[in-house]
């Protein structure tokens, strides 16, 4: 097992909140840590999933009465969505009881479903925390190949050898078309939407074409609009949203869209070893999605990411706009030599960045001009993290 950074950021949620709510796709190590939490305090756990747990919880007040003082561990809770008022009765009630904090830990895979859910409920009384798939600074920088080739679900990148790993990810992304999905509700061809995944994957990192989506899919823009909202929902797929402040530039306003796992890219488009994936036309978008997965997962929380692009050439790959109001512009490229485009400087001074960095797979930290530093992935995930 690797020590996952997620567990610490739980643990000092649950000190402050009465119920923290932890997001992440299936297979991502969510019930690991529930069950790590668990050890670390008395508490009980159920999986929604299980019908004798969601049995249990047919009359929600009467088992959870009991269990006063206790942490509850909840997964898989957007299974019961009738639960959430029931869960801010028993915080207020936990309260008069003088137990204020750590009542309820709440896992989920589907997003914006347990936001509509919770917000209205639970509004004041819980935190949102999502957990990534494994990452460079869990694993190891000698790793980063492996990594970025498998993707971070844990049982992944800890596979035997690659033909297990690649047999992992075809079954994840099996089960996801097949049985996930439909749980949800949506009635959609598992055949037609394996392709719009695939679709994606090999424009990874690309500007959102919906006209051409829905023509190669043979579906209206409108329900490639709804395919990749679901998938947005279910934290697979990053819908990277333009930086729209320069009122009086020409800004490209389409959103970027990246796999948000690179081993799940390479899954798609059978891509088993590092060198199949280095002779494939995707390596510059499976790189640059993994880096930016990566530096998103880093900065701090509240951290708003962004590209940035103008009619006239200027570009960003990643804009972060930091909770303290400092903007990092973000350039990122597979290679030794530590040099940036024109059309980057242009996008700093557009966006008034205070800090520029380019990620290169050089080994050292170094200054290229002023404001901009050249940076590994690893030390600038270790800045970020600092900050």
């Amino acid at each position: 097992m690797y020590k996952r950074q997620a567990n610490q950021i739980v643990l000092s949620a649950l000190e402050k909140q009465a119920a923290v709510v932890l997001l992440g796709p299936r297979q991502v190590g969510k019930t690991t840590l529930a069950l790590w939490v668990a050890e670390q305090q008395p508490s009980v756990y159920l999986d929604l999933e299980r019908s004798s747990d969601r049995q249990i919880m047919i009359e929600p007040d009467l088992y959870l009465d009991e269990l006063a003082g206790k942490l509850v561990i909840l997964d898989e809770v957007q299974q019961l969505p009738g639960l959430f008022k029931s869960l801010r009765g028993q915080i207020d009630t936990r309260r008069r009881q003088g137990f204020r904090t750590g009542q309820f830990l709440l896992l989920g895979s589907a997003s914006n479903v347990l936001l509509h859910q919770s917000a209205e409920s639970l509004a004041g009384r819980v935190r949102y925390i999502e957990m990534p798939p494994l990452l460079l600074d869990e694993v190891g920088t000698d790793r980063l190949n492996d990594l970025w080739l498998r993707g971070g679900f844990p049982d992944s990148f800890q596979a035997d050898n690659s033909k297990s790993s690649m047999d992992w990810r075809k079954d994840f992304l099996r089960t996801y078309l097949e049985r996930d999905i439909p749980a949800l509700g949506p009635r959609i061809p598992a055949t037609t939407l394996r392709r719009f995944w695939t679709m994606l994957a090999h424009a990874q990192g690309g500007l959102l074409n919906a006209a051409a989506l829905a023509e190669g899919l043979g579906v209206s823009g409108q329900t490639v609009g709804r395919y990749l909202d679901l998938l947005v929902d279910l934290m697979l797929v990053r819908r990277l949203q333009p930086w729209h402040e320069n009122v009086g530039k020409r800004l490209v306003k389409s959103p970027k869209v990246f796999v948000r796992d690179s081993g799940l890219v390479h899954a798609l488009l059978g891509l088993e070893t590092l060198e199949d994936l280095l002779g494939h036309p995707v390596v510059g978008g499976s790189w640059e999605g993994f880096c930016l997965e990566a530096l998103i997962a880093a900065a701090p929380a509240g951290t708003e990411p962004f590209f940035y692009r103008t009619s006239a050439g200027a570009e960003v790959d990643l804009v972060l706009r930091l909770p303290s109001g400092r903007t990092w512009a973000i350039e990122v490229k597979r290679t030794t030599t530590p040099k940036v485009s024109r059309g980057f400087h242009l996008a700093v001074a557009d966006i008034k960045a205070d800090q520029g960095v380019l990620v290169y797979a050089g080994e050292h930290d170094i200054p290229v001009a002023q404001g901009l530093r050249a940076m590994p992935l690893a030390s600038i995930l270790e800045t970020l993290r600092g900050l």
